[in-house]
């Protein structure tokens, strides 16, 4: 055998045809570049997501510690946006704005406000719930190139903590 036909064998080719797969690798690149940024860019986004929401779980759950270790309504709803704000901030959660805050309260079981969960009798069991809500930021993952994504997305959590029973409250 002649030297060029056994490379053209090696190479896979048979001699006299042409290779009509030249520049196939750049058209699939071009091709499976974009759905590839996008796959990292909605992985950014749910990641950016899920942080944002175990953020705000932490901060409800302080939230609502620190309400329910108070002994009247105005100092629980003062700690727990204290000891929230805290927590996001330790946690470097970027909101689109200041988190929002619900109050609730439960006594014997049964929905009440804040400052009526307060209220309730020594021995009487009562329970505060701070909501903790938040729009997660996506200003840093640049969306704006990507049609119909939103600058945030929004979160929130809501946790519970009973109140000392036979502690006097005001």
């Amino acid at each position: 055998m002649s030297r060029g036909v056994a490379e053209r064998r090696f190479l896979g080719r048979r001699p006299g045809r042409r290779n009509t797969e030249r520049g196939s690798v750049s058209v699939e690149v071009a091709v499976l570049a974009p759905a590839f940024i996008a796959l990292m860019v909605l992985a950014g986004v749910a990641g950016r997501t899920a942080v944002g929401a175990e953020a705000i779980q932490a901060a409800a759950h302080d939230a609502a510690r620190a309400a329910s270790i108070s002994r009247d309504a105005g100092t629980g709803r003062d700690a727990a946006v204290a000891a929230a704000t805290e927590q996001l901030n330790w946690q470097g959660l970027d909101c689109v704005g200041p988190p929002s805050f619900s109050f609730t309260g439960s006594v014997d079981g049964a929905p009440t406000s804040f400052e009526r969960a307060y209220a309730a009798a020594p021995g009487q069991p009562a329970a505060v719930s701070v909501q903790v809500s938040c729009t997660v930021s996506f200003a840093d993952i640049h969306l704006s190139s990507v049609p119909g994504m939103p600058a945030g997305r929004p979160v929130s959590a809501r946790f519970t903590s009973p109140l000392d029973s036979y502690r006097s409250r005001g």
